[in-house]
């Protein structure tokens, strides 16, 4: 769900992609993990390529969400939300239920 957060904005590269996870605190990322994901997202139709030329060196694939990439994200966003409320209201409630039925 965060490596394709990372191409909301727009389309990037691998590295770049890696630095952008990083910088939201999500540790570090090896490209070993990213790019078999990124490669699952393409075949699943969630993300597009394209090779761009380099600057004076090697050219980069660039990844870019398709319009189910984002649908993809929207839904997995809405569910993590879900996720994470139930989550937080559990661990936030109180004993007073299980203290009342003790009384």
């Amino acid at each position: 769900m965060c490596a394709l957060k990372s191409l909301e904005p727009g389309p990037s590269y691998g590295y770049a992609i890696i630095t952008a996870l990083e910088e939201a605190g999500l540790g570090t990322i090896k490209g070993g993990t990213l790019y078999p994901l990124l490669a699952r997202f393409e075949a699943a139709g969630l993300l597009k390529t394209e090779w761009r030329a380099g600057d004076g060196g090697p050219g980069r694939k660039y990844f870019e969400l398709t319009p189910a990439g984002q649908a993809a994200l929207d839904e997995q966003r809405s569910a993590w939300t879900r996720f994470a409320k139930t989550t937080t209201d559990y661990l936030n409630e109180s004993d007073a239920g299980e203290q009342e039925g003790k009384s």
